[in-house]
């Protein structure tokens, strides 16, 4: 039996995992595996527009089923790009 393994630098190709509108435009939830390494970024639907780095280095399916849902849940909830700084600033300063 064999294995295969992939070079060092390999990436594989991105997989829209959930779509998500706000206000601002449609979004995709997108996983990639990267050097073995699995990555989720948020990009928009259609050209143009900022990329946001999600997490990266995730272990499990669950991991990433529990990111993308609550991801869209504070979407839905913010109508904003959970990534952004200023989400982010909203959901830091609630916490405190």
């Amino acid at each position: 039996m064999s294995t295969h393994t992939q070079p060092r630098g390999a990436t594989n190709d991105r997989v829209v995992l959930a779509r998500y509108e706000i206000s601002a435009g449609d979004r995709l939830i997108c996983g990639q595996r990267v050097d073995g390494r699995v990555r989720l970024t948020d990009i928009p639907a259609h050209d143009g527009g900022r990329r946001y780095l999600i997490e990266r280095g995730l272990t499990s399916m669950g991991e990433l089923e529990a990111i993308v849902a609550d991801y869209l849940q504070q979407a839905a909830h913010w109508d904003a790009i959970p990534a952004e700084t200023i989400c982010l600033d909203h959901l830091a300063a609630q916490a405190s």
